[in-house]
């Protein structure tokens, strides 16, 4: 099942608009998820997910995610869920969001303030909640070849890789300000930041 959709801005990360929460956890449970589709947006946002398309694992379920046209669709599915229904339920969101006028999104500066646009998430969704009506059906067996481009990884990976670069940066400004006038200074640098990821993955001493 579709439980989460989140519509944001690759420019700034910004989340434009968001579906209705369809989960059966409890509502910390959807805020933890809540938080980490925001948290992939941002990555997105800062290049560090280049990919188009992509599914992120995480628990048992799946964040799958489309960029296009500036904008990232973000939904986040039971593992069981099939992942080509989803990014065809990505692709519609896509379709509809290419309708309103570019100018007018640019100019949101608030998260999910740009409401107009929840209710189509929900009509869309409600296409989708039945992976076995014969529409869906049809989606599934069409171009079977179509899912295996879509890169995969697992949330971990994201997080370790983010706290890896954070640790660089807060151990040590001059990773950010040195100047590398020189070949040697290329070598003190890269010297440098190896010695950063070793420390980074130390384990602490009793």
């Amino acid at each position: 099942m579709v439980k989460l959709t989140i519509v944001g801005r690759v420019s700034d990360g910004l989340p434009l608009a968001q579906g209705p929460r369809y989960m059966i956890e409890d509502y910390n449970k959807f805020l933890f998820y809540k938080q980490q589709a925001e948290l992939i947006l941002k990555e997105i946002s800062k290049g560090a997910l280049a990919h188009s398309k992509m599914t992120i694992h995480i628990d048992h379920h799946s964040f799958n995610h489309l960029v296009d046209n500036g904008i990232i669709f973000i939904t986040l599915c039971d593992s069981s869920y099939p992942r080509k229904l989803a990014f065809h339920y990505l692709q519609d969101l896509q379709k509809e969001f290419e309708k309103f006028d570019n100018r007018l999104v640019e100019k949101i500066t608030r998260p999910y303030s740009f409401v107009k646009f929840d209710s189509i998430i929900r009509n869309i969704r409600r296409l989708y909640i039945n992976t076995r009506t014969q529409a869906n059906l049809s989606k599934l067996n069409a171009n079977r070849k179509q899912d295996v481009d879509i890169v995969t990884k697992h949330i971990s990976e994201i997080l370790e890789r983010r706290n890896i670069g954070s640790s660089i940066c807060d151990s040590s400004n001059c990773v950010l300000n040195m100047e590398l006038p020189t070949p040697g200074g290329v070598h003190k640098f890269s010297t440098l930041v190896y010695h950063l990821l070793i420390s980074h993955h130390q384990p602490n001493k009793a």
